[in-house]
């Protein structure tokens, strides 16, 4: 049985992984979290207090703290998730971006360095789980990114991802650590924070609030359900290769402003309003400072393994929507931060 360390397993697809993970696997399962804005525990708390998994409230830029998981629970491999990930906030203030992201990559290939001398990847695994905005903007007739594309990140959280993963590969490539490096499109689903696109539209439009929609919302992403994320990153971890880059994707590009729209409509249906009632909410905001046009990746290098996705945003967005719509509470806790010391003290030790 192996121990693994999920870091940043209280975020979005953390929670979404822990639960995949202890579902399918029989892994010893702990989760390192920082509990930050975007940490919210109580996703994984049942499997916390049923003692499915451990949670472990920690920095990962800390080395004594990483040190120490390692130590404990015997760790032999990682899915190393923990990041600062809203590129607003990067914009904003991008010393944190650093820190957690670069310093935090750093002080966990170190813990592992020197907790896996054999580094037999029979035994040993490191997924570091990365972006398809370290690659930058395509063009409108561009293949998508591939494993081997240059990297040109525009902002402070895809350069702060880009220097992570340089430093995976290089872990890799020097010490011999088995890493592997994964690139994923645009995540939806539950347990996303709701400053995120897909949530944001879907409260605002039930609170009968405006849409901010930035530019003129022609921008192209890749999308993918969280659940087909989480599944490919177990597929990657159980197959992989040490040293290959996976890129993980749903071939589901659509326009922001279409993704809006199409919540939108269904918002609507949801709660038996008049057609066209949300998408009278749609404001265009001035865009933001470097902002792709496109990402699309090229998601072969995963197919290989033998994983597809599963969801479309046609076929997975209604149940989306119904499981913002039912978890009112959850997400009024999170905007209003009431969420961050009472789970805090539920759940963590």
């Amino acid at each position: 049985m192996n121990s693994l360390l999920i870091t940043g397993g209280a975020g979005f697809i953390g929670t979404n992984l822990v639960h995949h993970l202890a579902a399918v696997t029989d892994h010893r399962i702990v989760v390192l979290d920082a509990l930050t804005y975007s940490g919210d525990l109580s996703g994984i708390g049942p499997l916390i207090k049923s003692g499915r998994i451990e949670f472990i409230e920690g920095d990962v830029a800390a080395p004594e703290t990483v040190t120490h998981v390692f130590a404990r629970h015997q760790v032999d491999r990682v899915i190393h998730l923990a990041a600062e990930s809203h590129v607003d906030r990067s914009i904003a203030d991008a010393e944190q971006f650093l820190r957690t992201n670069i310093t935090g990559t750093y002080v966990l290939l170190e813990a592992a360095r020197a907790a896996w001398p054999d580094k037999d990847p029979a035994t040993t695994r490191f997924v570091h789980v990365s972006t398809d905005e370290v690659f930058g903007d395509l063009g409108a007739q561009d293949a998508p990114f591939g494993a081997n594309d240059r990297y040109r990140p525009s902002s402070p959280y895809a350069a702060s991802k880009a220097s992570s993963d340089h430093l995976a590969r290089a872990w890799q490539r020097t010490y011999g650590l088995p890493v592997m490096v994964t690139h994923c499109g645009n995540n939806y689903g539950p347990w996303q924070f709701p400053e995120k696109l897909i949530p944001l539209m879907i409260l605002n439009a039930k609170d009968g609030a405006e849409l901010p929609v930035y530019g003129d919302g022609r921008q192209i992403r890749d999308w993918i359900h969280v659940d087909d994320h989480c599944s490919a990153l177990r597929y990657v971890l159980e197959r992989g290769t040490p040293g290959h880059t996976y890129l993980i994707g749903a071939n589901c590009e659509r326009t922001n402003i279409g993704l809006v729209e199409q919540i939108c409509d269904r918002v609507d249906q949801a709660l038996q309003r008049p057609a066209g009632s949300a998408r009278a909410l749609i404001r265009h905001i001035n865009d933001r400072p470097g902002h792709d046009q496109r990402y699309a990746v090229d998601a072969s290098t995963t197919h290989a393994l033998g994983w597809r996705a599963a969801h479309t945003p046609e076929t997975a967005m209604a149940g989306v929507i119904e499981w913002y719509l039912d978890h009112d509470r959850w997400c009024e806790n999170i905007r209003s931060g009431e969420y961050r010391g009472w789970y805090r003290s539920q759940y963590s030790s």
